[in-house]
């Protein structure tokens, strides 16, 4: 009888510990990028960036190399958006544009 009792109370405790299957998902962060592409040098403290006249920020300057990574990315909302570059009060870029989620824009300067 105590055998009994204690394989029922090893089989129970084995079976407490059982949680059955967990799973989780997520989908993609609901964010887009851009990568401004030019000569660095040419714009030494970087460009002024307006995304839809009420989004405004510097952004880094990068040199387009094809066999590295991205530079310097900046997030910004997906969907459809008038983007404005401008470089010493003169606006060098101008365009509507479009991304989509997890998407990097490149956008080439001048």
């Amino acid at each position: 009888m105590k055998k009994l009792i204690l394989i029922l109370s090893l089989l129970a405790l084995s079976f407490s510990g059982c949680t059955g299957i967990k799973s989780t998902s997520s989908g993609l962060e609901n964010e887009a990028f851009l990568e401004f592409i030019g000569d660095p040098d040419s714009y030494k403290n970087g460009v002024d960036v307006s995304i839809d006249d009420n989004s405004n920020f510097t952004a880094n300057v990068n040199k387009d190399h094809k066999k590295r990574p991205k530079g310097t990315v900046y997030a910004i909302p997906t969907g459809k958006h008038i983007l404005s570059v401008s470089y010493g009060n003169n606006v060098i870029y101008k365009k509507q544009i479009f991304v989509s989620a997890q998407e990097t824009k490149k956008i080439m300067l001048p």
